[in-house]
């Protein structure tokens, strides 16, 4: 798979908080979305969340168990064999490996991994020093959107295109969860025409709806989808912002449909089914004789009339020529067929092949 590639049709299951910190839990998260992933037939990576928390939280703050985020953050740290063991297990379930970093420590640990992209953070948009760091490993990376300015992300798809690094630009909202009034969908359209060489992605944190959004998603252009996923039968809470198991398979289902609705890409005109093409050939109007007409005589507009249906191998109001000569004779109310007259189609064997096969 090109690096340029990877993002096409992409789905980012993103392990949420860590898994509690707990490595047997999330374990049976991989092989449970794992297992969805095949059923589905679907590119996905899992994602991890990767922090040294010694160095990321300051000294003097890590008893302060008020403060939520600290708090959730040491409570839910593993060690590097963990996350090794986790990579092991979403590889042999049929993923790709992805993992967010939170510093420079992390993004070190991506490469020991093998990560297979890296994902930037909506709130690490503007830390250069992490993002220079992300650059050296030269993995593709995913960025998300999610309360950044125009130049925060312009300065960003910068940086990566003159390093020639595969980059995606998701459109997210950072509301945990978001309603459906806050999703603002039509973000995609607009980093659609200001970024079009790359790959535009919808990571979303909405908790009432895993089809609509995505199906808008899809036909707006973006291509690659990410959410938080957990398992909810194990006591632990599930955060409102985050699918469970059945939830994502809704969510393939959904995408799979909305793929089939939207058909061939917009770049290009599509090309009818035959089914279509059938179907249409019953309403076309062939030609018929409107009184006996001899051979050699050169057809005139008062000599046929078009009525249905269209028999096979009768000319049809697409292959009417005004002057074109008769090889045999036509009785009146007759059809004109493509062998009874002298024209270039008469001449294609491959077109008078399909003037034979369409009609009654």
């Amino acid at each position: 798979m090109s690096p340029h590639d990877i993002f096409e049709d992409l789905f980012v299951l993103e392990l949420a908080s860590n898994h509690w910190g707990r490595l047997d839990r999330g374990l049976k998260i991989v092989t449970a979305y794992s297992r969805i992933v095949r059923f589905n037939n679907v590119k996905a990576a899992i994602k991890l969340q990767l922090r040294d928390v010694d160095a990321f939280i300051h000294k003097d703050f890590r008893q302060r168990e008020d403060i939520r985020y600290i708090k959730k953050t040491l409570d839910t740290r593993l060690p590097k064999n963990a996350y090794m063991e986790l990579a092991r297990a979403i590889r042999e379930g049929g993923c790709l490996l992805m993992a967010t970093p939170f510093d420079e420590a992390s993004v070190d640990l991506c490469v020991e991994l093998g990560v297979d992209a890296i994902k930037v953070a909506s709130t690490d948009l503007t830390d250069w020093i992490l993002i220079e760091k992300i650059a050296t490993t030269s993995r593709p990376v995913v960025v998300s959107t999610g309360g950044s300015s125009l130049k925060d992300v312009d300065d960003l798809v910068r940086f990566f295109d003159k390093r020639a690094i595969p980059l995606a630009i998701n459109h997210c909202v950072s509301l945990y969860p978001s309603r459906d009034a806050e999703l603002e969908m039509n973000q995609i359209d607009f980093l659609r025409s200001r970024y079009p060489r790359h790959v535009i992605g919808f990571s979303t944190h909405e908790m009432h709806d895993w089809q609509t959004s995505i199906a808008i998603a899809y036909a707006k252009g973006a291509r690659t989808f990410e959410r938080h996923i957990d398992i909810g039968e194990d006591g632990y809470r599930v955060s409102p912002y985050c699918s469970l198991p059945h939830r994502i398979d809704e969510w393939f289902k959904a995408w799979k449909r909305a793929v089939e609705m939207c058909g061939a890409p917009g770049s290009s005109k599509r090309i009818p089914t035959e089914p279509e093409i059938q179907y249409l050939d019953t309403l076309v109007r062939g030609i018929y004789a409107r009184r006996d007409l001899k051979a050699g005589h050169a057809l005139r507009d008062e000599d046929v009339y078009l009525a249905i249906p269209l028999q096979k191998g009768q000319i049809s109001c697409r292959e009417l020529m005004r002057g074109e000569k008769l090889l045999s004779a036509v009785r009146a109310d007759e059809p004109v067929r493509i062998d009874q007259i002298d024209s270039p189609y008469a001449d294609n064997e491959g077109l008078k092949a399909l003037i034979y096969q369409r009609g009654l």
